[in-house]
């Protein structure tokens, strides 16, 4: 699988308009997106209504209603937790399938497969009669997730203009949030509706799903996909298509010779083990740990039981998820704005200063005033909330976006796709882990959980600032040259492959 990106720096290199044709293949292609963030959102609603839980975790429901309830414990539950869970898992194992269905059958193939899966899985989880039925649901959707977060962003690297490659690597980031906040006002609105607000709520995925899948069938797939799969003439009439220029020559012969040197390339996911793919490998899999340690899902997932938690009702907690929804949009726009004036280096390093201090306060206002049972003042409640969003604000524009945008930037052509599903692999696992260990975590370490994500702020801050180097500006293939040999430590994985060559031209 071959992704061609820009040489040139922020200059195009080759000849395009920004077609209304692109326009509405991006569109539609988004909303893999979309669907991506309102399945992040929708669970941590649905997991605070009561109607949902008489029905699949009547033990939950029981303790919520205790009026010495635990304010840490009541929605401990194992299997309430894989509710939300499953879904990320299953993506975890789809994103390897998914991969292998890009190369094999195009871009535009898996995300119709993605849709399909999204419908199924809504239908089972808007519909089910059990807990089982509830969780395959969940499954897949995972599977949509998983064949989604593959194709979508390689689908919108390869048909957009060079110039745009950037900004609509992040507007994929941006539509989660959007999702993610519609999932919110939906919680918002549908929680008052009884006894199927949560069938509601969880139906409404089907909307985006149906969007994407019969909007696929209007959209072209890439050059890139059909050259590769050698189905040259289709890809030099899909170029001229959506580049809106007859003069593609150039363009189309840079995207047969970078796909030419890709099939050289039989097993790429061994070739990121040689030691000149290590630190894009490396950086690639702890950006996806520290993106979910943050502790940013744990609030996504959870902020509506989170608000009740620090003594908001019921309405009053899916409003403030509704409030960090939007906040978690605008400032994704902030990021679409900095990331190529102030580097990628100075977000992550500002954010992490300004998480952290977030997560301390806290973590220090839930120690001091809230105890087992009780609620918290109001004014501390309301500082609580405050600094929530504050926290969002800072994630949204570094942690958020650059945890996708660093590794499709840093991998050498030849396995960069590769590299990109391991990379979408530790994203759902990592988040797998803390969706379902959260609840629990909560109850066992009440306002320590906040102190225990604050220790893994210190930890990514201190990595970036001395193993993250400043990409921006710098042309894909120059990386090696000009960011992984300069760096005092990335460079001696360099000098061992250079060594490694040189032997093997002299055997």
């Amino acid at each position: 699988m071959a992704v061609v990106v820009s040489s040139s720096g922020n200059a195009p290199a080759f000849k395009a308009k920004m077609t209304v044709y692109v326009f509405v293949c991006v569109v539609i292609a988004v909303f893999g997106g979309l669907i991506f963030g309102y399945d992040i959102g929708i669970s941590g609603g649905v997991t605070a209504m009561d109607d949902f839980l008489k029905k699949f975790f009547p033990s939950v429901w029981e303790r919520k209603q205790h009026v010495h309830e635990n304010n840490y414990c009541k929605y401990d539950n194992q299997f309430l937790q894989l509710f939300t869970s499953s879904l990320y898992l299953a993506a975890l194992v789809a994103s390897f399938l998914a991969s292998a269905v890009c190369s094999k059958l195009g871009r535009k193939p898996t995300m119709q497969f993605a849709s399909i899966f999204f419908l199924i899985g809504v239908g089972l989880t808007a519909g089910a009669v059990n807990i089982v039925m509830l969780i395959i649901g969940r499954i897949l959707l995972g599977f949509g997730v998983g064949f989604g977060n593959q194709a979508v962003p390689l689908f919108l690297s390869e048909i957009a203009p060079a110039q745009l490659r950037g900004g609509l690597n992040i507007v994929f980031q941006l539509m989660v949030t959007i999702g993610i906040f519609i999932a919110n006002l939906v919680n918002y609105f549908t929680a008052t509706v009884h006894p199927n607000g949560w069938r509601i709520a969880l139906g409404g995925a089907a909307i985006p799903a149906v969007i994407l899948l019969f909007g696929s069938l209007i959209i072209c797939e890439t050059p890139t996909s059909l050259i590769e799969r050698n189905k040259n003439e289709e890809g030099k009439e899909a170029l001229r298509k959506i580049r809106g220029v007859d003069d593609i020559n150039e363009e189309y012969e840079s995207i047969v010779s970078a796909c030419e040197i890709a099939s050289q390339v039989k097993d790429p996911y061994r070739k990121l083990l040689k030691p000149a793919s290590r630190p894009p490998f490396i950086i690639g899999m702890l950006l996806q740990l520290f993106q979910q340690f943050t502790g940013i899902n744990a609030i996504m997932f959870y902020a509506p039981v989170l608000f009740q938690t620090v003594g908001f009702g019921s309405d009053a907690a899916l409003l403030s998820a509704v409030i960090t929804g939007v906040i978690n949009v605008l400032s994704t726009f902030v990021g679409i704005y900095l990331v190529d004036r102030t580097g990628r280096r100075f977000l992550l390093l500002q954010s992490s200063v300004h998480m952290l201090i977030c997560q301390l306060i806290i973590g220090i206002i839930l120690a001091k005033d809230l105890g087992t049972t009780g609620t918290l003042g109001k004014p501390q409640a309301l500082v609580v909330v405050i600094f929530v969003c504050v926290y969002v604000m800072g994630f949204a524009w570094s942690w958020g976006p650059l945890g996708w945008l660093i590794p499709s930037e840093t991998f050498p052509l030849e396995t960069r796709t590769a590299g990109f599903a391991v990379a979408v692999s530790c994203n759902m696992f990592f988040t797998f882990v803390i969706a379902q260990a959260f609840l629990s975590m909560l109850c066992g370490m009440r306002s320590g959980i906040f102190f225990f994500f604050s220790a893994w702020i210190i930890v990514m801050g201190l990595f970036a600032m001395f193993f993250i180097p400043e990409t921006k500006g710098v042309p894909i293939d120059e990386m090696r040259e000009r960011v992984w040999k300069p760096h005092w430590f990335w460079k001696r994985y360099m000098l061992a492959e250079d060594d490694h060559q040189d032997v093997e031209k002299r055997t």
